[in-house]
Parts: structure tokens; C-alpha cells; sequence
């Protein structure tokens, strides 16, 4: 079983090289960061994911997660690499400084995130989760409530949750009916059940911070309905500790598919007091803060799967002996040539390469956008902000899509093996399916790209986006790879331009064609700019890598985009005409 290395060359081809780092935090006044310090906390993030979380990832998903006596305990080893994280300040990378957070640059800390998912993606889970809560604890929360629990949030002492579904309302939160009762204290007694919450109950911490959507009496029907509250596992007494149990418990933990070392659980809520975060009856707004960022992190997971099923398969591909060549024997003092040499699993590596890093691209992209959003103070901040909400459900419904075909296709290199168990293939596909489903499902992404993100402003956020990639394009210096790249832009925006107008019905029946289309444009885009930025590298393989994996992308890749753009101006009547009983023998 091959074991997991961080792809620190990749990185800092990307970081120094394609994205220019040093200039870009001098640009937005990320005073003390530069690429070396960059460098220095990827080398040490890169030690913690190989050495300490890599080997717990096929015993965690052997031995799963326990709930006994109303407590749920996670695998050996997992609560024990956790607080190596948090006392290595892992957890605090992007915290706010006035509690104790390190504020790191998006830039500095993704990459960092990938590595966690590539080596073991159960137990990520939690600390990203983690992550959110204190985003929407940061921006929405009383000062009392910050001043309570938020420094705890971000050392990692304390671990957060997301409460959004229900048994009867998955995406549709306008359904959900968990009840706030407001209290004489100020506080509100929480009654409800919710599913499939990441961490809900664990053995890591000695409190559980859950952000918990609820209804207060006579609130407004449907989404414009839901308050946020916090609702701690154990309430605080006079010192700030973890002490009485609050009214909350586990009903069960589910049994899944993958993932199956990260607790996911049954909540029951029966009266726990909370506190509400930011204004009743606006509760939505306070989760999408988390949402947001979740459904980045979670194509991040997709891009961690892919880059642990490439090397896994890479390494077979080169060990395994099988046939010879067609060009003839190419290692003529063995039995065989290992399959390395046959066409078809080149294609097949080539295009597990040609995604992963093509997403890591991807993926930087957005960290540098946030890095703006976050440092800048001018109209850059508004354009980020414009960009990101544009890229997110690209983020998260392409890269989870693709994560499911690469993987598929590292069970694959390993023909009968890599069904097996005891080569870790089949769990790296198994743990990413999810990755398209939770978070709101590639198809609700879709729909929202195509009729929140593109059609509702006008096309104002797709307009920055093109504003951006544009300038990115003109600073090329291979004269063939811009022209490409600029007519790639030219295209994506010309079609998405037209989109704006179709009709409701249309846009959702072309929604999911629209996401996938725009992910490939977007990937040959990155792809020209990386292998005209290779041309210069000091490092041979990525000089000759980058260009050899862009004109693969190009010719063997890129045309997909064909096919889905052939049907994005088509009338949905195809969809729609079939009757709901027609669909039955």
C-alpha cells in the first residue's frame, strides 16, 4: 500500500513561481509573509500529515467509530494526533489575532488543508468543520459569546459543529422544525432532531460547540423563518470550563459508505439551552458563512482524494509487471515491462494528473482571492468577494465530480487489486463520494451557479471573474498559449453571457452542463498559464512535466467541454416531457 507524500515541488511551483507569492502579499499588505515562511509551514504541515494522520487512515476505516453508553469514542490514535494538532497550533493557522488566532494568509493554509485530506479525510473532517463554525462565531456572534468561546474555537481546545438537517428536510431548510423557546434569562431551550452531523459527539475535546438552526414562536414560514443559536455540549460556569451537561445527546452514529472514522451522527436536542447568533430570523445568512467556506473545503477533499489516488496508482503503475510494451520490450532483463509502458494506463495516469493538479491550480486561485478579500480594504475586497462567490459551487460541485472519475480510475490502474481492501484504492473512492452530496449536492451547486451566481446580478460576478483570469492571461509570454487561453475566456464568457437570459426552466435543465463546462474551460485556462510559467522553472521535471500534462489537458481533455456546451442553450421540454408515470414499465 503506497503511503502518502505531500507534493511539496508542485506547490512551490505554484506559490513561487505561477502565483508569484512574494508579490502578491506585498500587494495586498500581508506584512511578515513571503514564500519562504510559506515554504517552512508546508514542510512542517507535510511532516504531520505523513508521519502522524497517514497511518491512521486505513486502520480508522477498519475499526470505524463506536457509540457506547451515550458517548462516541473514534479510533485508536485519532484523539492523540489531534491534540498534537492543536498544541502545534495547526488549528489556530487562520484564526482572528485578537484571539489568539496566528491569521495566516488562505494561500499559506490550503495547502496545508489538502495534505490533511489527501492523508486521511475521516479525520479532517472535524477540524475543518471546526474551522467554520468559528468564521460564522467570528462575524456573527455577541461579544459575549465571542469573548466566551472563541479563543477556544480557534486554539482547537473546543471543536464546532453545523446543525442543519432534518430527517424531513435535507436541502430544503424551509421545511426544518426544530424549535427555539426564548427563556426569562435571555437564552432559548432548543427542541429538535438533526442528521448527519460531522463531529457531533467525539472523544478529542472536552466541549462540543454546535451551531444549531432553529424556529423561534411565530416566526415567518420557510427560510426567512430560521435563527441560528449556539448550543454548547456542556455549559460554562464562572470560569469559562466545560461543566454541567447541557440537554443534548447522540440517538445514533451512521453507518456509511466511507468516511466511516468521522462520527456522524443522530442529534437530539430536548430543551439545551442556546443562545442566538446575530438577529432572529436571520439565521440563514449567519449559516451560509459557514456553508461558504465548507463547500470550498469540501472540493478540497476532492482534490486531497485525488492527489493520494494518483500517487497510489503511479506507484503501482511503475512497479507492476504485466506484458511488454507495444513499442517492444522496455525492460528486456525482467519478465515483463511493468505497465508503465502500455498507451492506456498513460492515458489513465496522465488524466489523474492532469486533474489534481489542474484543481490544485484551482484551488490557490481561490486562496489568493480570499487572501484579497481578506487583507484589502478597497475595491478589491468587493471584487473578491464577487470572484469567490462565482467560483465556490464551481469549487465544490467540479472538483467533487472529478474526485469520484479519479478515483475510479486508481481502482482501475490496479485492475483486480485495486478492488481489494488491503491496497487503500477502494477506500479513497468510497471516502469521496460524500464529497458530491454533502454541503448542499452538486446539483443544488449547479443550480445555484447557474441561477443565483450568474443570473440573478446580471452577470456582474461572472463579469469579475473574467476582469481577473483576463489580467492573469495578459501577463503570459508565450504568444500561442495566450491566444488559446484568451479564447477560451472569450467563449466561457460569450456562452454565459447568453445564459443570463434564458428562462428559469431552461437555466435549471442546462445547470448541471453549465458547471461541468465552465470547470474544464477553467482547468485549460490554468493549465496554459502553468505551462507557460514552467518554461522558466529551475525545477526540470515541472519544466518539462507542466507543458507534456497542458498539451495532454488540451488535446485528450479539454474537448469535453464540447458536449456540454452543445446543450446549454437547449430547451428543457426533453427533461420535462416524459410523465411521471411513463417512467415505470
Amino acid at each position: 500500500m503506497h503511503q502518502y507524500q505531500a507534493p511539496m515541488a508542485d506547490f512551490q511551483f505554484l506559490l513561487k513561481e505561477w502565483l508569484n507569492l512574494d508579490s502578491h502579499y506585498l500587494a495586498i499588505g500581508a506584512q511578515g509573509m513571503d514564500a519562504e515562511l510559506v515554504s517552512e509551514v508546508m514542510t512542517q504541515g507535510a511532516k504531520f500529515a505523513e508521519q502522524v494522520i497517514a497511518p491512521l487512515n486505513r486502520e480508522g476505516d477498519e475499526i470505524g467509530c463506536k457509540l457506547e453508553n451515550g458517548a462516541v469514542s473514534t479510533p485508536p490514535g485519532f484523539a492523540a494526533a489531534y491534540q498534537e494538532y492543536v498544541g502545534n497550533g495547526w488549528n489556530a493557522m487562520l484564526g482572528n489575532p485578537d484571539f489568539d488566532g496566528q491569521d495566516l494568509p488562505y494561500t499559506a493554509a490550503v495547502p496545508i488543508h489538502e495534505m490533511l485530506n489527501s492523508a486521511n479525510l475521516s479525520w479532517r473532517l472535524t477540524t475543518m468543520l471546526t474551522e467554520s463554525a468559528v468564521l460564522a462565531v467570528d462575524k456573527h456572534a455577541s461579544e459575549a459569546l465571542r469573548q466566551q468561546y472563541l479563543a477556544k474555537l480557534i486554539s482547537g481546545e473546543w471543536t464546532g459543529t453545523m446543525n442543519l438537517t432534518e430527517p424531513q428536510a435535507g436541502s430544503d431548510l424551509s421545511l426544518l422544525t426544530t424549535k427555539a423557546e426564548p427563556q426569562d434569562d435571555g437564552t432559548y431551550a432548543i427542541t429538535g432532531n438533526k442528521i448527519f452531523i460531522t463531529g457531533g459527539d467525539h472523544d478529542w475535546t472536552s466541549n462540543i460547540v454546535h451551531l444549531v438552526l432553529a424556529r423561534l414562536p411565530k416566526a415567518p414560514e420557510g427560510v426567512k423563518g430560521i435563527s441560528l443559536f449556539l448550543v454548547p455540549k456542556f455549559l460554562l460556569n464562572e470560569q469559562n470550563e466545560a461543566a454541567e451537561k447541557n440537554k443534548l445527546g447522540v440517538g445514533s452514529i451512521e453507518k456509511k459508505m466511507g468516511i466511516k472514522a468521522s462520527p456522524t451522527c443522530v442529534m437530539n436536542f430536548d430543551g439545551a439551552k442556546g443562545w442566538l447568533v446575530g438577529e432572529e430570523n436571520k439565521g440563514l445568512a449567519c449559516m451560509f458563512t459557514m456553508m461558504n467556506d465548507a463547500r470550498f473545503q469540501v472540493g478540497m477533499q476532492g482534490l486531497g482524494t485525488c492527489e493520494a489516488s494518483f500517487q497510489g496508482a503511479l506507484s503501482y503503475a511503475k512497479d507492476r509487471l504485466q506484458s511488454r510494451s507495444p513499442k517492444g520490450p522496455q525492460q528486456p532483463d525482467a519478465k515483463a515491462d511493468s505497465i508503465m509502458h502500455q498507451p492506456d494506463v498513460r492515458r489513465m495516469l496522465l488524466t489523474q494528473k492532469a486533474f489534481t493538479e489542474g484543481l490544485r491550480a484551482l484551488s490557490l486561485l481561490y486562496a489568493q482571492q480570499m487572501d484579497i478579500e481578506k487583507y484589502c480594504k478597497d475595491y478589491r475586497k468587493a471584487q473578491a468577494q464577487q470572484i469567490l462567490a462565482f467560483l465556490t459551487p464551481i469549487c465544490k460541485g467540479f472538483m467533487t465530480d472529478i474526485a469520484t472519475e479519479v478515483t475510479n480510475i486508481g481502482i482501475q490502474v490496479y485492475g483486480g487489486h485495486g478492488y481489494v481492501r488491503e491496497w487503500g484504492m477502494e477506500q479513497l473512492a468510497r471516502d469521496t463520494r460524500i464529497a458530491q452530496l454533502y454541503e448542499g449536492t452538486n446539483g443544488i451547486q449547479a443550480a445555484d451557479l447557474i441561477g443565483r451566481k450568474l443570473s440573478r446580478d446580471g452577470g456582474l460576478m461572472l463579469n469579475a471573474t473574467v476582469e481577473m483570469l483576463s489580467a492573469s492571461i495578459n501577463s503570459m509570454s508565450n504568444k500561442k498559449q495566450l491566444e488559446q487561453a484568451q479564447m477560451l475566456l472569450h467563449e466561457w464568457h460569450q456562452i454565459s453571457a447568453k445564459l443570463i437570459h434564458v428562462d428559469a426552466l431552461d437555466a435549471a435543465g442546462a445547470a448541471t452542463d453549465y458547471l461541468h463546462y465552465s470547470g474544464y474551460v477553467l482547468l485549460g485556462i490554468l493549465w496554459l498559464q502553468m505551462a507557460d510559467a514552467a518554461k522558466k522553472s529551475a525545477n526540470p521535471k515541472i519544466k518539462a512535466g507542466k507543458p507534456a500534462t497542458c498539451e495532454f489537458y488540451i488535446k485528450r481533455i479539454l474537448p469535453r467541454k464540447e458536449a456540454h456546451r452543445s446543450v446549454l442553450l437547449s430547451s428543457a421540454s426533453d427533461l420535462m416531457s416524459l410523465s411521471d408515470e411513463a417512467f415505470d414499465y
